[in-house]
């Protein structure tokens, strides 16, 4: 372990340490308790932030080009990890479980949004065949025009042949507990505002984690193909952050109180980067004037929020941790090409027709559900085969599949085939006009910024590496609950993230000695 102990006097230190071992002791003699506990350094409240589609390079260059921005300032009070990865595949629905529940595919049992589920049942088929197409994205909204997106309705959703034939809701298809539902449980009050009713997900297994979920349907806005309109929609749920930091609901007409975690996610840079004419002038990762304007709106409403909570009285005590669900590819637009998305279910069923049960090409990532799980070696040849005409980079199956994720053969969701496109290669309906998307594996689509910062903490860049996933322990072990109350965290060893906890208490004990210092001199 390497401290920062600049100012720090040798028996300071050896205070600190048993201060240490004390709160450690204390931890483990309280971790079955069910409230929440103060940490040692007076977090109350934790603020989630995704900046979706922000890469560490594009944090790394914001905060060289505008040194008095929002986002400058707050790593000028925080932890910087340069070398955060977010989830495989790097979707939002994976990418922002991993913050949540703290782990992968493996535990939560999602791999996309949009998937295929060998043991469901189509909508409105009454479980008369089993398998399906599961999607959970604007098409199961009531009216997906309507800004609220009408709720969600049921006839749109899978159906579950083991409980009775009954609809799945999203929040049902998720294996593993979340932040919300341990914080919720510990007495703490939860927030989150997001893009589409589906995002009831984050209810968890419970149904029950997030006392005020807001999720405006963002499907009008972005057939608008407006950065402007995206960035009023981005401020709509910024509203909701400022009126839950006045401890009221989201819509400011209740008074609740202030939440334990809130958070929500902005969808302007990534819009962005992927509108045809905006996106990236270079491999550099030099902004376009759209993406430019995206990137300075998005910083100005973080600042507006770190405002509301030193006017509140409330930054002092509230960790922020600034991320990214994904990031986006390409960023160098010279590399940037549609793949053909014929090719691939074409190829697959001249095998066999019909082998193909479900093909999801979607942004940076193709996934393959075969009807018989024997002919995927078939398949893998036929397509290396076509390797270079499809833009293929590399094929997961067999046991380079399951080294990240579970057997197909044994788990009901997961795809037999997973296809990593050669980098700038993305599949997009051409009438979408993207020139960027995520999904993938590669360093451009996971790479995003991580930033956790206090107003005690020193300005400091962590490099070694780090995944989103370690955010949710990290939440959970500063409010003073127990990480472990998390089953991915516990299923899949999550540690927390570095540089927290000791670094913390050496930045508040410097600070109180300044302090001391300053209030001793003679007036």
């Amino acid at each position: 372990m390497i401290i920062n102990l600049d100012g720090v006097k040798s028996s300071a230190v050896l205070m600190l340490l048993l201060g240490v071992l004390g709160a450690g002791n204390k931890v483990a003699a309280t971790q079955e308790t069910p409230t929440i506990t103060p940490s040692p350094h007076r977090v109350k409240h934790v603020l989630l932030l995704s900046l979706d589609g922000l890469h560490a390079l594009d944090l790394a260059n914001y905060v060289k080009a505008r040194p008095n921005s929002s986002l400058a300032q707050l790593s000028q009070h925080g932890i910087t990890y340069t070398n955060a990865h977010a989830s495989l595949p790097s979707n939002s629905w994976p990418g922002l479980l991993a913050m949540v529940t703290g782990g992968s595919p493996l535990s939560t049992g999602v791999i996309f949004e949009n998937s295929y589920d060998r043991s469901l049942s189509p909508p409105g088929s009454k479980c008369t065949s089993i398998g399906t197409t599961v999607v959970y994205d604007s098409s199961i909204d009531n009216d997906s025009n309507a800004p609220d997106g009408g709720g969600i309705n049921p006839g749109k959703l899978p159906l579950d042949p083991a409980k009775n034939c009954t609809p799945v809701y999203p929040h049902d298809y998720i294996r593993v507990n979340n932040i919300f539902e341990v914080i919720k449980q510990a007495g703490g009050r939860t927030a989150w505002s997001d893009k589409h009713p589906a995002y009831e997900f984050l209810n968890g297994p419970s149904g029950k984690g997030v006392d005020d979920l807001f999720t405006p349907e963002i499907r009008l806005t972005t057939k608008t193909r407006s950065i402007p309109k995206m960035e009023a929609y981005d401020d709509g749920k910024v509203a909701a952050i400022l009126n839950e930091i006045d401890g009221k609901d989201h819509s400011g007409a209740q008074k609740v109180g202030v939440p334990e975690i809130f958070g929500m996610n902005f969808q302007a840079i990534s819009m962005a980067q992927k509108m045809k004419g905006f996106g990236y002038l270079d491999g550099e990762g030099t902004p376009s004037a759209g993406l430019l304007d995206a990137l300075d709106h998005t910083d100005q409403s973080v600042g507006k929020i770190v405002a509301e909570l030193k006017e509140k009285r409330l930054l002092d005590s509230s960790l922020i941790v600034l991320t990214a669900k994904h990031g986006d590819v390409p960023i160098d637009p010279l590399r940037f090409r549609a793949a053909d998305l014929n090719l691939i279910p074409t190829v697959v069923n001249s095998i066999e027709p019909g082998l193909l049960l479900n093909a999801e090409q979607d942004g940076s990532i193709a996934m393959l559900w075969l009807k018989d799980h024997r002919r995927t070696a078939d398949v893998v040849k036929i397509l290396r085969s076509r390797q270079t005409e499809a833009g293929i980079q590399q094929i997961f199956s067999g046991e380079s599949l399951k080294l990240m994720f579970a057997d197909p053969a044994s788990d009901p969701r997961m795809p037999d085939i997973v296809i990593q496109p050669n980098l700038g290669v993305i599949y997009v309906q051409p009438e979408d006009g993207f020139i960027e998307e995520h999904g993938g594996f590669t360093d451009e689509d996971t790479h995003v910024a991580l930033l956790v910062s206090l107003p005690t903490f020193l300005p400091r860049e962590i490099k070694s590496p780090v995944r989103t996933a370690q955010i949710a322990p990290t939440i959970l072990e500063q409010l003073g609950l127990n990480p472990k109350s998390l089953e991915a965290v516990v299923k899949e060893m999550t540690p927390t993230l570095p540089g927290l906890g000791l670094l913390i208490k050496v930045d508040d004990y410097a600070a109180s000695v300044r302090q001391g210092a300053h209030n001793s001199r003679p007036e």
